[in-house]
């Protein structure tokens, strides 16, 4: 069952670099079977495969770590030397730390710190990458750091808060459900807080595992789930399985008694999140909905029904209200086909 679908601004954010190298983007788009007319839709949404694809042919072209959106290329390898760096410290403070130490021996690196207090810690990224514009190198730098960090320690890391030094994004309201905590937007700085009592958390990984997770990263790292442990990504999984085995979504009170809560806490919990059961509902259907249509051959009748819409017409009201297109338009656009469906489906 799909995962989630990932907004067109990090599609057009992730080519800037390669754009600015000369490099010819279009046939990496085709090549991720990536429509280039969806770049022009704030809508647009790809899947995590298709976005995959795309970031591995753009790290192939510009070999560049950071895509050519930071101030100097970042050779293929240095973030594989940095892991080796800190791989063998004692707990993750010491491990952070020498990762800083390691980027900020590039003059035109990021500047990363780890601020330490009583009472929080704070991993921060002091420099404004100015070639990043749209400012996805730096929130990976931030995703990848939080991530990274969890999976050394084998524990997910709740974060008190995330802020970011710059104007919120279209796509602000997806933030807090990345990062599970609130977010700020025009802070003095950009970073993210936790409790310091995980600096003192001793590395769990060995030698192998550190060999698989380097095979698929960084991507993996920035696609990674937080190893479920948020009620909302508990309720999403849910939800997820519910689609892969029935068209009828489950209600709210089904999903309490999963969670051994009542339907009270449950919204309460998730409104603490910044989501709703409705929402969930919703973005999964949407997911499954763009991962069919872009991944394979399935009427678009049968989709609808499979994703429990009564009515191929309410499937295309919701699919233009979530994309800004309708089911046949994305699937002639991914796959170059015409669509399954009806000339008066389609409009």
């Amino acid at each position: 069952m799909a995962r989630r679908t990932i907004t067109v601004h990090h599609v057009r954010a992730v080519l800037r670099g390669a754009r600015r190298s000369g490099v010819d983007t279009v046939p990496l788009l085709q090549a991720a079977q990536i429509p280039p007319l969806l770049l022009g839709d704030d809508r647009a949404r790809v899947t995590p495969e298709q976005f995959a694809r795309l970031f591995r042919a753009l790290y192939r072209a510009t070999q560049d770590e950071f895509l050519g959106l930071g101030p100097a290329p970042s050779k293929p390898g240095t973030f594989a030397m940095m892991c080796h760096a800190a791989f063998g410290c004692r707990d993750l403070g010491a491990a952070t730390e020498r990762a800083v130490t390691f980027y900020g021996l590039f003059p035109d690196g990021p500047d990363m710190v780890l601020e330490r207090a009583p009472d929080e810690a704070v991993f921060a990224v002091r420099n404004d990458l100015a070639r990043d514009e749209d400012r996805f190198l730096t929130e990976c730098l931030v995703t990848i750091w939080h991530r990274l960090s969890s999976w050394l320690i084998g524990r997910r890391i709740p974060l008190r808060w995330a802020a970011f030094a710059y104007p919120p994004p279209p796509h602000k309201d997806e933030y807090e459900q990345l990062f599970g905590c609130p977010v700020q937007f025009g802070a003095e700085r950009t970073g993210a807080a936790f409790e310091p009592h995980w600096l003192d958390a001793p590395l769990v990984r060995d030698e192998a595992d550190l060999a698989r997770m380097l095979r698929n990263a960084p991507f993996d790292l920035l696609s990674r789930r937080e190893y479920g442990t948020t009620v909302t990504e508990q309720v999403r999984r849910a939800l997820v399985r519910a689609l892969g085995d029935s068209p009828r979504l489950p209600a709210l009170g089904e999903i309490a008694a999963r969670l051994a809560v009542s339907p009270a806490t449950l919204r309460r919990r998730l409104a603490a999140e910044s989501t709703s059961y409705q929402q969930l509902k919703d973005t999964v259907r949407r997911d499954a909905a763009i991962a069919g249509l872009a991944e394979g051959r399935e009427p678009i009748a049968d989709l609808a029904a499979r994703l429990g819409f009564s009515e191929d017409t309410a499937f295309h009201r919701a699919f233009r209200r979530w994309t800004g297109t309708t089911p046949g338009a994305y699937r002639v656009q991914t796959h170059g086909e015409q669509p399954h469906e009806t000339q008066s489906q389609q409009s």
